[in-house]
């Protein structure tokens, strides 16, 4: 649903202002590549989170507790 609300956000953009339809078409997909690394950092770091949370939690589920 957002994918055809940007279309047509792009499209009335077009209409009103073509040559910053045309620019936002540019660096959209640059603005993207650039923070690709930091969306892959995040996802790392919470993997990370998530091993020492299973770590540290790893006695009380061998001992029984289910919380």
């Amino acid at each position: 649903m957002s994918f055809v609300l940007g279309v047509f956000a792009l499209f009335v953009l077009f209409v009103v202002a073509w040559p910053l339809a045309i620019l936002a078409l540019i660096l959209l997909p640059l603005l993207w590549l650039l923070a690709l690394p930091f969306r892959i950092l995040g996802v790392l770091v919470e993997a990370l989170l998530a091993f020492v949370k299973a770590v540290l939690f790893l006695p009380a589920r061998i001992l029984g507790y289910r919380g």
